[in-house]
């Protein structure tokens, strides 16, 4: 079995701040980690490979040189290899850009049963790119994953939704995004840190996988950031006296009635 993971570098959020005359984010000296959503897709790939030998999982993201340091965490993690789709030509992609640059790559890798990724990065939070990789590929998918099982050439999937869960079974290959309810990721071991270290990662140009030029880049994004701003920090709360509920009900009727709010 053949599985790749889409995963995604991303910056520390605790760390963001904000340019206040240009409203972008400053990366500048910000530390980046693997996107945690996809810490989980990877995890229940190494999952599938812990309990079916043979197995194959391939990380693959898009992004700068600097992604290689995320790639060799996945190795790290028990990844058996990863692919860097990096060009200049595909700086500025927003997530329909980006899906079409990613699908051209899967392609390139070639057979597959298995598509992971993660429900959403934490730096857009769009959960658009793991579907629009399944459209293009031509694949059925399932989002929000939640359980998940193998068997029988199939996986059987419990989704999250707003008001429940559903269940579902779907015959490979497919694209499955996961949330962090799915999985527990791991560490990197020992091992997987010395293996890491001496894999190569392979990187990929817009033209080693053969994407068309207008379909990537920030020319080709159709949408695009307009702003990026910090929210104003909330004022100070207001505790309201009383031992009993309804002695505290009557102090703070007693507070609205003092600013003529009622």
């Amino acid at each position: 079995m053949r599985i790749i993971v889409c995963v995604k570098q991303v910056p520390d959020t605790t760390e963001i701040k904000i340019n206040p005359e240009t409203g972008t984010l400053i990366r500048d000296g910000v530390p980046s980690i693997l996107n945690p959503d996809d810490a989980n897709a990877l995890e229940q790939a190494l999952q599938i490979k812990d309990s079916h030998p043979g197995t194959e999982v391939i990380a693959i993201t898009m992004g700068p040189p600097q992604a290689k340091e995320m790639l060799q965490e996945c190795i790290a993690m028990g990844a058996d290899d990863a692919v860097l789709l990096s060009d200049r030509a595909l700086g500025g992609s927003d997530t329909w850009a980006t899906s079409n640059a990613v699908a051209a790559g899967i392609k390139k890798i070639g057979d597959f049963d298995l598509i992971f990724a993660g429900r959403q990065a934490i730096d857009g939070d769009t959960a658009q790119v793991g579907p629009q990789i399944a459209e293009k590929l031509g694949l059925p998918q399932i989002t929000y994953v939640k359980d998940f099982e193998l068997s029988d050439g199939k996986a059987t999937v419990r989704r999250a939704l707003e008001d429940g869960y559903q269940t579902l079974r779907v015959s490979l290959p497919c694209v499955l995004t996961a949330i962090k309810e799915l999985n527990t990721p791991r560490y990197m071991s020992v091992p997987g840190i010395l293996k890491a270290a001496k894999h190569e990662i392979k990187v990929w140009s817009a033209a080693d996988i053969g994407v068309d030029s207008a379909s990537v880049g920030l020319k080709a994004s159709p949408t695009n950031v307009f702003k990026s701003f910090t929210p104003k920090p909330k004022g100070a709360g207001v505790a309201v006296a009383g031992d009993t509920p309804k002695e505290k009900a009557a102090n703070l009727i007693a507070a609205f009635k003092e600013k003529h709010i009622i």
